[in-house]
């Protein structure tokens, strides 16, 4: 499978007509399985596109069970666990700033422990002689894509087997992911450690890897007995913040890289006369991430220009002309923090609908997913 990722709206709904034939029976069967880097992926490879909303959650699954009813449900769930971690992280959002501490804490620790620094540079650059998981730390720098499953065996590896902290393996996947979420990656790699869901952790075993894998891999030497983390701390429920209302009249738009999808937002009786990107890259992504957010900025600008009828630019001091400025909603991570003060902040009906369920396990959220599509179906995106 090519993947390069063309991130532009074009590229991703062809993709999604691509996959669409296979997200029912056919994607709860075989998603588990990774094929390889040179084979067809089992899964979708829909994230680089929905992660920055270039297509938009609403769209797929709409596409999922159109074709396919209620076969589509393993799907469908799969995208809210996207949706969920967002949810969650806009209502624990220190979760988020423990990541960022703790990611400069154990780059300290690298510096003064030689020990541990090659044990961390060994796994980044595919050198510790366990098989598999060379290969994947390799297939992530090079291509900035894995699959699914093959995610969680290498952050399990990473944890449990190589003793390495939990947080620096996250940097290194926000790094090269070209899918790279702050919500989505921070939460898997501390729901593989034991955090997330405390004393529940993944631990990958060489069984399970040899029959994914259909035998191509058999590691030796994993630990499969390591207890799951703990910590001290635990990030503290917080009241999920209210969009602002959308003024009458006039507006700017700003766009950014967590929704790329301007002409499906809820602007209700705004007038967009002006459109401006601002690209805030995840911590430390590497050029290919950099481009490819690039590259789906200016896509975005172009269809909004079109949609709107009016400039599109790169933001730069006074692009806004005092307007108002309006913008989808930033959810916690660098969008949010690049925002400049005074924004308003809109909010689609799909994480409207969603995001006051994900304030606990996924489980609450699951359960409303039926009701959830009847409110975002009646409301639109």
């Amino acid at each position: 499978m090519d993947r390069s990722f063309t991130l532009t709206r074009a590229a991703g709904l062809a993709r999604l007509a691509t996959v669409t034939p296979r997200l029912g029976r056919t994607y709860a069967a075989e998603r588990n399985g990774d094929p390889g880097s040179d084979a067809e992926t089992s899964t979708t490879a829909l994230s680089p596109y929905l992660r920055r909303r270039l297509i938009t959650e609403a769209e797929v699954v709409t596409a999922a069970r159109e074709t396919h009813g209620g076969a589509a449900e393993k799907f469908v769930s799969e995208v809210f666990w996207r949706t969920y971690f967002k949810g969650y992280l806009e209502t624990h959002p220190t979760t988020w700033t423990d990541y960022l501490r703790l990611v400069a804490e154990g780059e300290a620790r690298l510096a003064a422990n030689s020990g541990l620094r090659r044990t961390y540079e060994n796994a980044i650059e595919g050198r510790t002689g366990i098989e598999g998981f060379d290969d994947w730390a390799r297939e992530l720098v090079e291509v900035g894509w894995l699959h699914n499953h093959t995610r969680m065996w290498f952050a399990s590896i990473w944890i449990f087997t190589l003793r390495l902290p939990w947080e620096l393996g996250a940097a290194f996947f926000l790094r090269h992911l070209l899918d790279g979420d702050p919500a989505s990656n921070t939460l898997s790699w501390r729901w593989v450690a034991g955090l997330h869901t405390r004393g529940k952790h993944y631990l990958a075993r060489a069984e399970n890897i040899r029959r994914y894998t259909d035998g191509r891999y058999d590691p030796d030497g994993l630990d499969e007995q390591a207890k799951p983390l703990t910590e001290d701390d635990v990030a503290r429920l917080e009241p999920l913040p209210s969009p602002d209302p959308t003024p009458a009249g006039k507006v700017a738009l700003l766009l950014h890289l967590d929704d790329l999808h301007p002409e499906s937002l809820p602007l209700e009786r705004a007038t967009v006369i002006r459109v401006g990107g601002l690209v805030a890259h995840v911590p430390g992504a590497d050029e290919r991430v950099r481009a490819a957010d690039i590259v789906a900025m200016e896509d975005a600008l172009a269809r909004a220009s079109t949609h709107f009828g009016c400039p599109s630019e790169m933001i730069s001091p006074g692009w806004s002309d005092s307007l108002p400025v309006i913008s989808a909603w930033a959810p916690v991570g660098p969008s949010a923090e690049a925002l400049p003060t005074g924004v308003l902040r809109v909010r689609r009906a799909w994480d409207e609908a969603a995001w006051p369920h994900a304030t606990r396990g996924f489980f609450k959220l699951r359960s409303a997913i039926p009701e959830i599509l009847r409110t975002v179906g009646r409301q639109g995106d």
